[in-house]
This record gives structure tokens, sequence and C-alpha cells, in this order.
């Protein structure tokens, strides 16, 4: 039995695929080589930073699977907020897979999902994606009603300090979001 051909995150057609029964892969569970974390997809557990594990095992099951909200911000390092799960979105027409713990799950809008996503390559064979900084604080505020209003406000303030950032980016950025774009630019008016 041998994982090589394999992602670091997989799924068990992905397995099949590479020569493994059924059988096997539990096996495999069984002496620790490997890690069940979803309805399908496993891990190798020492492949893959703890960080991004939820993450890179609800992409081998959805590939586009994005880091949102708090998460991304800590990724960011515009919150010390520790979030109990990873926060992870989702198109609102694709469906959720099953059996994940430790994953908040959020749907967002097919016409605006893309916007401010970026891949990251986090181990051999696995890119996951992640909303950037600045899609990260228009989502804050945008969903500040879920979030709470200072994870926005705080993220925004780190996020000012760094050197190259563009209020008026930010801005442009928050375009499409109508709820998001008159209460950014009230914080920053008041920030700056």
């Amino acid at each position: 039995m041998t994982l090589s051909g394999l992602a670091a995150a997989f799924t068990i057609e992905q397995a099949r695929a590479s020569g493994l029964r059924k059988d096997q892969l539990y096996q495999m569970v069984r002496s620790g080589d490997i890690e069940r974390v979803g309805r399908g997809v496993y891990l190798q557990p020492e492949a893959i930073d703890p960080q991004f594990a939820a993450l890179a095992a609800v992409t081998a099951a959805r590939a586009e699977a994005t880091m949102c909200l708090t998460s991304a911000l800590a990724y960011h390092e515009l919150s010390d907020a520790i979030p109990f799960g990873t926060d992870i979105a989702l198109p609102r027409s694709i469906r959720r897979p099953a059996g994940f713990e430790h994953v908040i799950w959020h749907s967002f809008d097919g016409g605006t999902f893309s916007n401010g996503r970026e891949t990251h390559r986090i181990a051999p064979g696995v890119v996951v994606g992640i909303y950037s900084a600045e899609r990260s604080i228009i989502d804050a505020f945008r969903l500040a009603h879920l979030e709470g209003r200072e994870l926005g406000h705080k993220a925004l303030r780190r996020w000012l300090l760094r050197p190259g950032t563009s209020p008026a980016r930010l801005l442009q950025a928050a375009a499409p979001f109508p709820k998001a774009q008159p209460r950014l630019r009230h914080a920053l008016e008041v920030l700056l």
C-alpha cells in the first residue's frame, strides 16, 4: 500500500484511481498513516500544516472552497481571533460536502464569489483558495450583523498601518458589495 501519486488531501475516488482499494484505505486509517476528515476525504497528517487541514480537505471535495472571514483575516494577520472552526465559503449553488467537523460554512453569491479569491500552494499537490486581505475586510463589514462590528474595524485599522495599502482601491473592491461600501467608507473617514 502506497500513497505515492496522491496529494496530501485526497478523495476516495482519487485513491481508487491511483490503485488503492477501499479496504486498503481503511487499514491506513486504522494504522494512522492517513486520517479520515470528511465523508470520502482523507489527509496525510504530517504533510499539511494544521492551520490548513480543514481547508485542504474541503478543497479535495470541492475545488471552489475558499477560506474567508475570521479565518482569512487571521491568515493575513489582521485579526487575533481564534475561530472555533475554519470559515469556508462556497458559491450558493454548490452543495456542501458532508462529514466535516470544525468547519463554519458560508454561502456567497456566485456573481461575486471569485472577487478577491487568491490561490496558494500549501503542500505538494494541494492548492487552496483564500480571500485576499481586502476581500476579507469587505466581508467583515458586509456581514457585521453575523460577525460583529469590531472584527472589521480592527482588521481595517491593522490593514491601514501596512505600507502600500490604498483606501481608494479598497473602496473600489467593495463596489460590487452595496451593503459593505457605505459602512467601509464611513469607517475610513473616521480612521483617516
